[in-house]
């Protein structure tokens, strides 16, 4: 206290300091599962945009496919194994650029920096479920695709 001037200061207790920063993590936390679940609905868009595309371009293919004897569980699996190994590709690369920038930073600033292998097997896993989910309407889209009209295209 200053004689004569309003307090300038104010006391925090140590709790009352840790429950403010386990609120503020918790707040980031969501922040960022936020816009992971974002990008991963826009990028599990996008491959399933790549696999209808696909699905059209080898309209002829498939039915070649159908008319001698394929099942549809075959074209099915197929386009799964296709979506899905794009998706894996993609979640590799952006697991690579990741670390590579978190590496940089970290060494331009000397922060240290820990990423647990658990975590990357999560990320990769995440990937793999994302291709599943968007590449099931494709692989639908293929496998009831009728064989005659799927030669005459």
């Amino acid at each position: 206290m200053h004689k004569g001037q309003e307090d300038d200061f104010n006391l925090h207790h140590p709790t009352e300091i840790a429950q403010i920063r386990v609120a503020s993590q918790r707040t980031m936390t969501l922040l960022l599962a936020s816009v992971a679940a974002v990008a991963l609905v826009v990028g599990g868009i996008g491959i399933m945009n790549i696999m209808l595309v696909s699905v059209t371009e080898r309209t002829r293919e498939i039915g070649v496919r159908l008319a001698v004897g394929a099942r549809q569980r075959d074209i099915r699996a197929q386009f799964l194994v296709e979506a899905v190994t794009v998706a894996l590709f993609g979640g590799g690369l952006g697991l690579g650029l990741g670390l590579v920038g978190a590496y940089s930073i970290a060494a331009v600033t000397a922060w240290p920096t820990l990423i647990r292998a658990d975590t990357l097997v999560v990320a990769v896993g995440f990937a793999g479920v994302v291709g599943i989910v968007f590449g099931v309407y494709p692989a639908r889209q293929a496998a009831h695709l009728d064989p005659i009209e799927a030669l005459r295209y």
